[in-house]
């Protein structure tokens, strides 16, 4: 009843006012009708350095649109520009379904729209370079230190959600250290690996756009979001966005451009995403060991249980994956492993190989646009 309520008196309120005013405003002179004012012509102020209008300004230029032609229909994403020439760093999902000669067009800040070719692609880290042809003039990115971020921080988003170009929203960081877990609803081909978590409002489209302080500086890709049980008719989850870090990405970015293809640590174990642990201890379970591999070299064995890489908590072999990969090949890493309920730390010096695994989604023609990899076809962490 309350709607009625309010209807009856806001009608009631309404009529009062006219009819006051209808006596009120009864005149019989010849006076000229009164005239509106013009308004002073104003000039917005410069935005300044450290607002969410600066960081929206400049990252607004070197944002990209994406539209990806596959057997399905198009599909739309965002990317960064990272030269005057038109490289562009996007997700590996949302060019994953590009198929034909001219499947891939990019639009940039200045309206221009660009056929592009995939440059390399990067399916652990969902990373991937595309080029524009015949660009020339573009304003590249700023790209800033992601290991410098605090929780709490101002973050601002560039992209193309639901097609709607150059959409700005804005949030904080929520968490420096997530395990994302990106796929299908099927839960095959998957990624994993360690996002930033935001608030930040990320919808499909905003996939491959920049993340950036309030400098304008890139310090994440906006790559997935968890929207709860919502698929499966349940509880419709919000503000749960997940970004690649951009220390991570500049080093896998820098490799894809030199000749295509990007290296990846290797640790040399086996486990399982459902694992359980035998041991009553939290961790990831290693069930096999390779013979010739790193953690083989340090004297990690099947069976053991990997409770720490570096100085982060381990709980699950996704936790262990996503910690390995925050990783340089070839660095060495503390990893604290416990054998026979006894807990010690050995130094590992991780291996290397070409990352070379198929999509984090499946080939479905779909991109960014599709089902295959969440709603609206981005993953799901």
């Amino acid at each position: 009843m309350k709607p009625i309520i309010a209807t009856a008196v806001i009608a009631g309120l309404l009529g009062g006012a006219v009819a006051l005013g209808g006596s009120a405003l009864v005149d019989h002179s010849t006076s000229a009708a009164p005239q509106l004012a013009t308004p002073a012509a104003t000039t917005a102020a410069p935005a300044q350095p450290g607002s969410i209008t600066y960081a929206a300004q400049a990252a607004s230029k070197f944002t990209a649109d994406i539209e990806v032609a596959g057997s399905q229909g198009t599909a739309v994403g965002s990317g960064i520009v990272l030269s005057p020439d038109g490289y562009i760093l996007t997700n590996n999902h949302v060019i994953a379904g590009a198929g034909g000669t001219s499947a891939i067009q990019v639009t940039t800040a200045d309206q221009k729209t660009y056929q592009a070719s995939v440059v390399g692609t990067s399916p652990s880290y969902d990373l991937a370079v595309i080029k524009l042809q015949n660009a020339s003039g573009l304003t590249p990115a700023t790209l800033g230190n992601s290991d410098g971020l605090q929780v709490g921080q101002q973050v601002v988003a560039v992209g193309s959600p639901e097609n709607l170009s150059n959409t700005v929203t804005s949030g904080i960081i929520s968490n420096l250290s997530r395990t994302v877990t990106a796929g299908d609803e099927q839960g095959s081909q998957v990624a994993v690996y360690n996002g930033l978590q935001t608030d930040t409002p990320i919808n499909p489209g905003n996939s491959g756009g920049p993340l950036v302080n309030l400098s304008g500086q890139v310090i994440g890709v906006n790559s997935a979001v968890d929207t709860g049980q919502a698929s499966q008719g349940g509880v419709q989850a919000f503000g749960l966005g997940f970004a690649i870090p951009i220390n991570t990405a500049r080093r896998v970015a820098n490799e894809l451009l030199a000749d295509g293809h990007a290296t990846k640590p290797v640790l040399g174990v086996t486990g399982s995403l459902a694992e359980t642990n035998a041991a009553d201890v939290e961790g990831a379970q290693v069930t096999a060991v390779s013979g010739d591999g790193a953690a083989a070299a340090a004297g990690i064995k099947s069976g053991d249980v990997i409770t720490k890489v570096g100085d982060q908590r381990v709980t699950s072999y996704a936790d262990l994956m996503a910690q390995i990969l925050t990783h340089e090949p070839g660095s060495t890493v503390p990893i604290t492993v416990s054998s026979g309920g006894q807990e010690h730390t050995v130094t590992v010096k991780l291996g290397s190989a070409v990352d070379n695994a198929q999509t984090t989604v499946p080939s479905n023609g779909n991109g960014n646009g599709g089902t295959g990899g969440g709603t609206g076809g981005l993953p799901f962490p």
